[in-house]
């Protein structure tokens, strides 16, 4: 049987079917994103304004679609970002922000149950 992934949202949570492979993907993207974050705060910090960075767009498709989003560009620190989760099948769909932090969380908790 496998362990639904768990996203704490800003207000409430959602859970949904999703594949350990899937989980890696995601946590790949985040890594980079982290990365992306950390060079942007440590430029600002010594010489003013940095370059800007990508926006990390990660995609998947199975039983659901699941987008996340996140503009490094605009936030001071990884700690402080937000993502924004788009979550649809044929009936439903669900947009909302959850803290990257706590998506991280929530991630790795996921792969250490699956």
């Amino acid at each position: 049987m496998s362990v639904p992934f768990t996203i704490n949202l800003l207000q409430g949570s959602v859970s949904f079917r999703f594949t350990p492979e899937a989980a890696q993907a995601l946590k790949a993207d985040i890594d980079s994103l982290m990365v992306s974050m950390r060079a942007i705060a440590g430029t600002a910090a010594s010489s003013g304004r940095p370059a800007p960075k990508q926006s990390m767009e990660y995609q998947h498709t199975g039983e659901i679609f699941l987008e996340i989003f996140c503009n490094p560009n605009i936030y001071p620190s990884p700690f402080a970002a937000k993502v924004l989760i788009t979550l649809r099948d044929d009936r439903l769909r669900i947009t909302s922000e959850a803290e990257l932090p706590r998506l991280l969380e929530d991630l790795d908790n996921y792969l250490a149950q699956a």
